[in-house]
């Protein structure tokens, strides 16, 4: 399985330019991929053309066709991608943003946020189904990319300008959840930054809740939706692989548990007791 980050850069043809806040592009592909490792650095609006594409969250999946397309919140998805009929391509219409561009939306326009009270957001992405405005829309991107002259920034901002505008009058609840998604993706990589940048590192639980400007309880819900685990169980599962490590490195117990985040030598054996059934010193000696 391969695993990609996805920017603009990427797929684009053009010089990269990895300071774009908004891209637009056309990608077409004769061979069909499953399950890519897709690690996507801004959110997408996804037009499909032909073909199909499937796109799996953590938890949930969604499938379009060509009559529909996609938003695709920033974060991490496997992502496949098919033909519609044998011998045909799968073609798509690729429009990415930050969520910098989101906020500001939402700021110059409250009256798209007073249409809808519900800000709720179940999935990492949005379905839409194509009617004649947005095929027009669809259609007018196609147009400008034909040129082949790079389309120039205020154009970009104006079309996703009018996107987000007509979406806002035309799907209020869904884009109250693009709202939602936008600020639950912010606190998402904040955390996963946090665990993983103190991840070797002598901290708490309260102490990572504090790194992410949340309370202890907040902290530990988000923790579970995106690892699926409790914060003390992940650490305690990373702590102990690396205890193991260090062990079969030569490094004794007592050299290394305050290292892992232990205050004292005692609560350090029974941890890695616990996860390897035997104390690190006969951990160590198995090793010989």
């Amino acid at each position: 399985m391969k695993k990609y980050t996805v920017s603009p850069d990427l797929l684009s043809p053009g010089p990269p330019n990895a300071a774009e806040s908004i891209s637009i592009f056309h990608y077409n592909t004769t061979v069909a991929s499953v399950n890519n490792k897709i690690k996507l650095q801004q959110n997408l609006f996804s037009f499909l053309l032909e073909g199909e594409k499937t796109v799996h969250y953590a938890g949930t999946q969604i499938r379009i066709k060509a009559h529909q397309f996609l938003l695709l919140s920033a974060g991490n998805c496997l992502m496949s991608e098919k033909a519609g009929a044998p011998g045909g391509s799968y073609r798509s219409t690729l429009f990415f943003f930050d969520n910098e561009l989101l906020a500001d939306f939402f700021i110059r326009h409250p009256i798209v946020l007073a249409t809808n009270k519900d800000t709720s957001a179940k999935e990492p992405f949005l379905l839409f189904e194509k009617d004649g405005f947005l095929i027009n829309f669809i259609e007018s991107l196609a147009h400008m990319l034909a040129t082949g002259r790079p389309v120039s920034p205020d154009m970009r901002m104006v079309k996703l300008e009018e996107l987000l505008l007509y979406l806002g009058e035309n799907y209020p609840g869904q884009i109250q959840q693009l709202r939602r998604i936008s600020q639950d993706v912010g606190d998402d990589m904040l955390i996963r930054q946090a665990v993983t940048g103190n991840m070797d590192n002598p901290v708490t639980v309260e102490e990572l809740a504090f790194l992410c400007n949340t309370s202890l309880s907040t902290f530990k819900r988000r923790f579970a939706r995106i690892y699926g685990t409790t914060p003390n169980k992940w650490l305690l599962e990373k702590r102990m692989q690396k205890a193991a490590r260090l062990l079969k490195q030569g490094d004794t117990a007592s050299e290394i548990y305050y290292e892992l985040g232990y205050e004292n030598l005692s609560s350090f054996v029974q941890s890695f007791k616990q996860a390897y059934g035997v104390t690190p010193k006969q951990y160590q000696l198995a090793m010989i």
